[in-house]
């Protein structure tokens, strides 16, 4: 019998965070968390049950017209609930060459990943990944962890109030002044529309 994956959508559109910011990409969106972000911006209610090889089969019709295949990005909710080294194998058997995951870090990733992003909310397990991105509010409420990685990024929290975004988006900026072995993550395919 084929294991079955929650996923809430697949799409494909370009990667608006972090060290990838502007590439194609596939995003599988994954349901489910086991943290509750209250800034999360995932509908968990809406989730349908697929096979390995309908992911795959979804996301090769997505880039159909693409000159060569865009990475794909396996995110969340917390997707290392989920995906797991035969879904990565698969993807990248059908050509994606770049797998990447976005994660909360609380649990193990798949072995096989070309890239791991995490983005701790509290004291990961993951001990090592490619980049850490932590969602900025204040310095306050900022809780960094002992985790190694080649970048660090600090991303303006998105609160939907635009004033509010602003002050964060200062407060922000001040901090990676005072600390520059962070960068600034914007969330551009908000800024500029896209999903």
């Amino acid at each position: 019998m084929n294991r079955l994956y929650r996923v809430n959508e697949i799409f494909y559109s370009l990667q608006g965070e972090g060290f990838h910011t502007g590439r194609a990409a596939v995003f599988v969106r994954f349901s489910g968390c086991n943290l509750h972000c209250d800034f999360c911006d995932t509908d968990f209610a809406a989730a349908e049950e697929l096979t390995l090889e309908q992911i795959v089969k979804r996301a090769d019709a997505l880039c159909r017209q693409a000159t060569e295949r865009p990475m794909v990005v396996l995110t969340g909710g917390e997707p290392t609930l989920q995906a797991d080294e035969p879904l990565v194998g698969a993807l990248h058997e059908a050509g994606f060459n770049f797998v990447a995951m976005e994660s909360n870090g609380t649990h193990h990733p798949p072995r096989n990943l070309d890239w791991l992003t995490v983005s701790p909310k509290c004291q990961p397990v993951v001990e090592r990944c490619d980049e850490v991105k932590y969602v900025f509010r204040s310095e306050r409420s900022l809780r960094l962890c002992d985790i190694r990685a080649d970048h660090f990024f600090l991303q303006p929290c998105d609160t939907g109030d635009a004033a509010l975004n602003r002050a964060i988006l200062g407060r922000c900026v001040d901090f990676i002044q005072r600390h520059p072995k962070f960068r600034l993550s914007l969330q551009t395919h908000k800024l500029i529309g896209l999903k």
